[in-house]
């Protein structure tokens, strides 16, 4: 029936599941959709041309069978911030950038790389996204009057406190109906759309009780227009671009995280698999086209999309069937959503803060009271009292700085010889003493990843160690995963200082290590009849080379021919059978 893979097997018997399931999703987006929107510091039509259109796009181009695209909540500090410093019209500018770069990130197969961000990070300002969500709704919770919204949270706080004594009774108890009907209608009839009851139950007793005491959708931004958005094209310029590249990048990354995570979630749901990539640019082609009609950027959600596979959704059909839904209640019901008080859509977004703040998930994180918590909490506060721009960047940082000093400490460079009392001489570090080791041969144990976190270390650990210029530098690697270029300079410095003197012969190579030093010809310097692949030969190699003048009277004893070596001196005439079981 369709040539896209994500209707593989599809029939029409499954319509009837898509366009239910779409149905029920659609009347939820509704005031999901205008809540967004307000809170995100522009009109509530443009949240509803953006879940039309994006919603249709996304689940046409997408890489989700099941996801269901629009305005999110994680959005609403970014597009906020955007509005108040550089306009809407540059918001839809800005919107147009983060769908081109999506676009670019799909087609160049980085969608892979978004679960590269730390788990710390997306949970740390995803809570403080909800605690700015929440708190941003307090104002219309309690019908308080006079409030200048700022970007900053302390002054946001500010303006709440100053303003208490405007408190309006009727808003507070439209709010609680809301609220409480939010909360016991998926008690009652689970399949029935909270949000979307409490929106109606509350305006309905609000305009009958006490009509005109409560600011309502109309009264703050006139009437929703009931027809479809038309199409305009945005005016750019080359300086308006390059100003908004960083905010547009930031609206990328999240839009790319959100929606993957939300795939990710839809996966586990239906044992399914997304196309990362493919969803990338769904996203993109979606967040191009949505500004042309006014709408803002948007991003898998991962409520909605739940809702959808909960509620039978077969295929992508279900999402563009739910963006047909939100037309046709825009075309025949919009003059009746001048009605809904404020005050009805703060316990919705209250409610979707609630539920995105991943509390116990922070909570788990947090007691862990490791460099995870640290990154989690430097996240969280940057994201409540900067903004989500410095809060990512900061914490991606701090994250990668903290993994390298642990991954630095993983390097352990030591001194070993053979543990002669074990049955196979096994090479081990802790019998290395000032009586007991070799004056000739130096045994070290590297362990860890070598690269420029630890590669210093590693250097200074061996230097410091080897000051009496032994004839034989043998490392064992063999528990050396990974090398970069930093870690190869310092071993090539290690090489160059004592093949002056003596010989680095290497044991136990792996293969990521070896491709790096043959690549920059340390192989070579080194020469392949140095490089062992068991200890026990090296070693044996090692005691061909000895200076056997230097051996007569010994007394350390470090390996087992050395009681011979000690007490024969020098045999020109023949070399010793040595024994090769370390």
């Amino acid at each position: 029936m369709f040539s896209d893979k994500r209707f593989h097997q599809y029939s029409l018997s499954n319509v009837p599941k898509d366009v239910l399931s779409g149905l029920i999703v659609g009347v939820i987006a509704i005031p999901l959709g205008m809540a967004f929107a307000i809170a995100s510091g522009v009109k509530p039509e443009y949240g509803i041309y953006t879940t039309i259109v994006a919603g249709i796009l996304i689940s046409l181009f997408g890489g989700s069978k099941y996801q269901i695209g629009g305005p999110t909540g994680a959005f609403i500090p970014i597009l906020f911030g955007i509005v108040m410093t550089y306009g809407y019209e540059n918001l839809l500018i800005a919107g147009f950038l983060a769908g081109v770069m999506l676009v670019l990130m799909g087609i160049f197969k980085l969608g892979s790389l978004i679960k590269f961000i730390p788990r710390p990070v997306t949970i740390g300002f995803t809570t403080g996204i909800a605690i700015t969500i929440f708190t941003g709704q307090i104002a219309s919770f309690l019908g308080l009057t006079g409030i200048e919204k700022h970007e900053e949270f302390i002054n946001n706080l500010t303006e709440l406190i100053i303003h208490l004594d405007t408190i309006n009774l009727f808003s507070i108890l439209t709010a609680v109906i809301c609220l409480a009907t939010i909360i016991l209608t998926p008690k009652i009839a689970p399949k029935v759309p909270g949000p979307l009851i409490g929106l109606v139950v509350s305006t309905i007793i609000a305009t009958l009780f006490f009509p005109n005491q409560v600011a309502t959708i109309g009264t703050a931004y006139g009437e929703i227009p009931s027809s479809l958005p038309k199409l305009q094209i945005p005016d750019l310029s080359l300086e308006m671009i390059i100003t908004l590249l960083k905010p547009a990048f930031i609206i990328a990354m999240l839009g790319g995280i959100e929606s993957l995570l939300s795939a990710v979630v839809a996966d586990g749901m239906t044992n399914s698999k997304h196309n990362s990539n493919k969803e990338l640019i769904g996203q993109g082609i979606a967040n191009m086209v949505t500004p042309l009609f006014g709408g803002i950027p948007a991003t898998g959600a991962i409520a909605r999309t739940a809702t959808n596979i909960k509620s039978g959704a077969v295929s992508p059909l279900s999402g563009i069937i739910h963006g047909v839904v939100v037309i046709l209640v825009l075309l025949f019901f919009a003059p009746f959503a001048s009605y809904i008080p404020l005050a009805s859509m703060a316990p919705i977004l209250m409610v979707v803060a609630w539920n995105m703040s991943e509390r116990k998930v922070f909570a788990h994180i947090f007691k862990t009271k490791s460099t995870d918590s640290l990154v989690l909490v430097v996240t969280f506060l940057l994201t409540v009292f900067v903004n989500l721009t410095v809060a990512v960047e900061v914490g991606l940082v701090l994250a990668a700085v903290l993994f390298t000093l642990r991954m630095s400490n993983l390097m352990t460079t030591t001194k070993a010889l053979p543990n002669l009392k074990h049955k196979n001489a096994k090479v081990e570090t802790h019998i290395v003493s000032d009586s007991h080791d070799c004056p000739q041969v130096s045994i070290f144990n590297i362990e860890g990843p070598l690269f420029f976190g630890a590669a210093q270390t590693f250097e200074t650990s061996i230097m410091n160690t080897i000051n009496y210029h032994p004839k034989i530098l043998l490392l064992r690697m063999g528990r050396v995963p990974f090398m970069d270029t930093t870690g190869e300079a310092n071993l090539a410095s290690i090489v160059s200082h004592f093949s002056k003197s003596g010989i680095v012969i290497i044991s136990g190579i792996n293969d990521q290590p070896k491709n790096v030093m043959i690549k920059t010809g340390l192989y070579e310097v080194i020469g392949q009849e140095h490089f062992f692949e068991h200890t026990g030969d090296a070693i044996q190699f090692a005691l061909e080379q000895l200076d056997r003048n230097k051996c007569l009277g010994c007394k350390h004893f470090a390996f087992k021919e050395c009681k011979k070596f000690s007490a024969q001196g020098v045999i020109e005439s023949s070399k010793p059978k040595l024994s090769a079981t370390y």
